[in-house]
Protein backbone atom coordinates (compact mmCIF):
# COMPACT_ATOMS: atom_id res chain seq x y z
CA UNK A 1 0.00 0.00 0.00
CA UNK A 2 1.25 3.38 -1.02
CA UNK A 3 1.78 6.60 1.46
CA UNK A 4 1.54 9.77 0.39
CA UNK A 5 5.67 11.44 1.89
CA UNK A 6 5.15 14.48 -0.41
CA UNK A 7 2.61 17.11 -2.49
CA UNK A 8 0.73 19.50 -1.48
CA UNK A 9 1.40 21.86 1.81
CA UNK A 10 0.63 24.68 3.40
CA UNK A 11 2.19 27.78 5.11
CA UNK A 12 1.16 30.37 7.81
CA UNK A 13 1.97 33.58 9.21
CA UNK A 14 0.12 34.36 12.55
CA UNK A 15 -2.72 32.27 10.98
CA UNK A 16 -3.06 34.76 7.63
CA UNK A 17 -2.41 31.65 5.11
CA UNK A 18 0.33 32.66 2.34
CA UNK A 19 0.46 31.49 -1.60
CA UNK A 20 2.77 29.05 -1.20
CA UNK A 21 4.53 28.62 -4.49
CA UNK A 22 7.13 25.65 -3.91
CA UNK A 23 10.16 24.97 -2.71
CA UNK A 24 9.19 24.57 1.09
CA UNK A 25 12.28 23.74 3.13
CA UNK A 26 12.32 23.29 6.92
CA UNK A 27 15.21 22.95 9.65
CA UNK A 28 14.18 23.38 13.26
CA UNK A 29 17.21 21.73 14.78
CA UNK A 30 17.97 23.18 17.79
CA UNK A 31 21.94 22.56 17.54
CA UNK A 32 24.34 22.38 15.40
CA UNK A 33 27.28 19.41 16.20
CA UNK A 34 30.83 20.20 14.48
CA UNK A 35 33.32 17.32 14.63
CA UNK A 36 36.60 18.26 16.82
CA UNK A 37 39.89 16.48 15.29
CA UNK A 38 43.43 16.84 16.81
CA UNK A 39 46.45 15.61 15.67
CA UNK A 40 46.05 11.88 16.74
CA UNK A 41 42.33 11.40 17.13
CA UNK A 42 38.77 12.56 16.89
CA UNK A 43 38.49 14.40 20.63
CA UNK A 44 34.86 15.31 20.15
CA UNK A 45 32.33 17.84 18.92
CA UNK A 46 31.61 21.27 19.90
CA UNK A 47 27.75 21.85 19.65
CA UNK A 48 26.19 25.28 19.20
CA UNK A 49 22.86 26.87 19.34
CA UNK A 50 21.40 27.28 15.90
CA UNK A 51 18.53 29.65 13.89
CA UNK A 52 15.58 27.47 13.10
CA UNK A 53 13.81 28.51 9.55
CA UNK A 54 10.81 27.58 7.14
CA UNK A 55 12.26 28.79 3.69
CA UNK A 56 9.56 28.76 0.76
CA UNK A 57 8.75 31.02 -2.45
CA UNK A 58 5.57 32.60 -1.87
CA UNK A 59 3.37 34.13 -5.06
CA UNK A 60 2.89 37.85 -4.62
CA UNK A 61 -0.29 40.10 -5.52
CA UNK A 62 -3.38 41.72 -3.91
CA UNK A 63 -3.07 39.08 -1.29
CA UNK A 64 0.59 39.42 -0.35
CA UNK A 65 3.12 42.51 -0.82
CA UNK A 66 6.62 42.61 -0.06
CA UNK A 67 5.86 45.41 2.43
CA UNK A 68 3.80 42.79 4.60
CA UNK A 69 6.29 40.30 4.35
CA UNK A 70 9.23 42.77 5.20
CA UNK A 71 6.63 43.79 8.42
CA UNK A 72 6.63 40.32 9.78
CA UNK A 73 8.28 39.77 13.40
CA UNK A 74 7.49 37.89 16.30
CA UNK A 75 5.06 35.88 14.54
CA UNK A 76 4.04 32.04 15.04
CA UNK A 77 5.06 30.89 11.45
CA UNK A 78 3.30 27.34 10.90
CA UNK A 79 4.10 25.00 7.48
CA UNK A 80 1.71 21.65 6.97
CA UNK A 81 2.73 18.84 4.98
CA UNK A 82 0.70 16.46 2.74
CA UNK A 83 2.70 13.68 4.81
CA UNK A 84 0.75 15.26 7.78
CA UNK A 85 3.24 16.34 9.99
CA UNK A 86 3.51 20.04 11.12
CA UNK A 87 6.59 22.59 11.83
CA UNK A 88 6.22 25.44 14.03
CA UNK A 89 8.23 28.43 14.54
CA UNK A 90 7.99 30.66 17.14
CA UNK A 91 9.09 34.49 17.54
CA UNK A 92 9.59 34.17 13.97
CA UNK A 93 10.70 36.98 10.99
CA UNK A 94 12.22 37.19 8.05
CA UNK A 95 15.26 37.66 7.74
CA UNK A 96 16.50 38.27 3.68
CA UNK A 97 16.08 40.99 2.15
CA UNK A 98 13.44 40.42 -0.59
CA UNK A 99 13.82 39.77 -4.77
CA UNK A 100 10.70 39.47 -6.94
CA UNK A 101 10.94 37.28 -9.33
CA UNK A 102 8.76 39.16 -12.18
CA UNK A 103 8.39 37.07 -14.67
CA UNK A 104 7.04 33.88 -12.34
CA UNK A 105 5.40 37.05 -9.81
CA UNK A 106 7.10 35.56 -6.66
CA UNK A 107 9.63 35.92 -4.13
CA UNK A 108 11.48 33.76 -1.77
CA UNK A 109 10.91 34.14 1.73
CA UNK A 110 12.84 32.99 4.72
CA UNK A 111 11.53 32.90 8.11
CA UNK A 112 13.48 32.09 11.31
CA UNK A 113 12.89 32.34 14.47
CA UNK A 114 14.04 31.39 18.57
CA UNK A 115 12.52 27.91 18.49
CA UNK A 116 10.92 25.22 16.43
CA UNK A 117 8.90 22.33 17.30
CA UNK A 118 7.43 19.03 14.87
CA UNK A 119 4.50 17.41 15.11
Amino acid sequence: MGKRIAGTAYITADGVQLALRGNLSVSISAVERTGIAGLDRVHGFEERPRVPFIECDVSLGNDTTIAQLSAITDATVVARLANGRTYTLFEAWTRDAFELNAEQGMTRVRFEGTSGSEF
